[in-house]
């Protein structure tokens, strides 16, 4: 068995994927990385034949017909052989020094008594055109060097949140938790680092910065313009969240807060998307999501409405949505969103 699988979702990623592909190999043969074409039509099928060639003991190459990102990941899941499992996506890169001490860490935990369920270590915003690079890190969060569980959690703020560039899961937990992302659809990485948390009991945190999350590129799916396009993708996966878990039956008052406001957060990116379009068919559509929420749970509806965020995406009329985009902007700012 290897250590860590690191599934590699492409699709048409002959111009970056190799820069992905060749920071991974700095793991070595502990690890196991997934190539997963994704009916990809440029030179993405034949670069991950000639890396699965040139390291057969490293590297596997899967293809398959388009089913977009959620499909890729998927695919990993069933494919992987590695106690633990972590996405990379082709566009972006770890860093070697830290790939490293994960690994170090991984393997000493492997070879012990105890259960890790969870691994988080820090994402840096690779942002084109930024002059700071933002760093995502959960040191005021998050105990440091040592297993721990839900329980030790201190205050995780608002945009403090764990993305997928952030976590290592153990395979059998996703698989035990039953995860399985929806085909052709975008932003599926938020039901990622939502619904296996309830399995998640135990969890490490390494203070390294090691996942380069690549951001700027005109045609990625987090850029504002065609988030707007893609709108009723992002309320697809914002209502998934919705019926995953009714969170006030989760056990754990930490973790339940911590669920209640990253789904907060996903709530107000469709809302305030829907805003910005502008069209009477989207502002409608704001008025569906949350007549949705509410008829679903009232009590939840009057929790996320009762929120800042929440609140001032809700204001009535123009001046409220000037409002509401203004506050949407220092959220830009603040999180490093697009």
């Amino acid at each position: 068995m290897k250590l860590l699988s690191i599934t590699v979702p492409c699709y048409n990623s002959e111009a970056y994927m190799e820069r992905c592909i060749e920071s991974l190999l700095a793991g070595g043969e502990d690890v196991e990385i997934i190539i997963v074409d994704d009916g990809s039509r440029d030179m993405t099928p034949e670069i991950a034949d000639a890396y699965a060639k040139r390291y057969p003991d490293i590297v596997r190459a899967v293809h398959q017909e388009n089913g977009g990102h959620g499909a890729a990941v998927n695919t990993g899941i069933r494919h992987a052989k590695g106690l633990y499992f972590k996405v990379v996506d082709s566009d972006d890169w770890v860093d070697r020094e830290s790939f490293e001490k994960i690994l170090d860490v991984l393997r000493d935990i492997a070879g012990s008594d105890h259960i890790l369920d969870m691994l988080i270590s820090n994402f840096v915003y690779e942002k084109e055109g930024a002059k700071h690079k933002k760093v995502m890190k959960y040191t005021t969060a998050l105990v440091q060097d040592q297993i721990f569980t839900w329980s030790d959690v201190r205050h995780i703020y608002k945009g403090q949140y764990l993305l997928m560039h952030s976590v290592i899961y153990r395979t059998k937990l996703l698989r035990e938790c039953g995860l399985k992302l929806p085909e052709h659809t975008f932003y599926v990485d938020n039901l990622y680092v939502y619904e296996p948390l309830p399995y998640v009991k135990t969890m490490y945190y390494l203070n390294v910065d090691f996942y380069r999350y690549y951001i700027g590129r005109d045609d990625q799916s987090v850029n504002e313009t065609v988030m707007i396009s893609r709108i009723d993708q992002q309320i697809k996966v914002n209502k998934i969240m919705l019926e995953a878990y009714d969170l006030w039956k989760i056990p754990n008052k930490k973790l339940r807060k911590y669920m209640f406001n990253y789904l907060e957060i996903i709530t107000v990116i469709s809302t305030v998307l829907l805003i910005r379009s502008g069209t009477k068919e989207n502002l409608e559509k704001k008025r569906e999501l949350w007549g949705y929420i509410k008829q679903k749970d009232i009590r939840l509806f009057h929790r996320l409405r009762r929120g800042i965020m929440g609140n001032t995406m809700n204001l009535p009329g123009r001046g409220g949505r000037k409002i509401s985009i203004a506050a949407y902007k220092i959220a830009q700012k603040v999180v490093g969103f697009n």
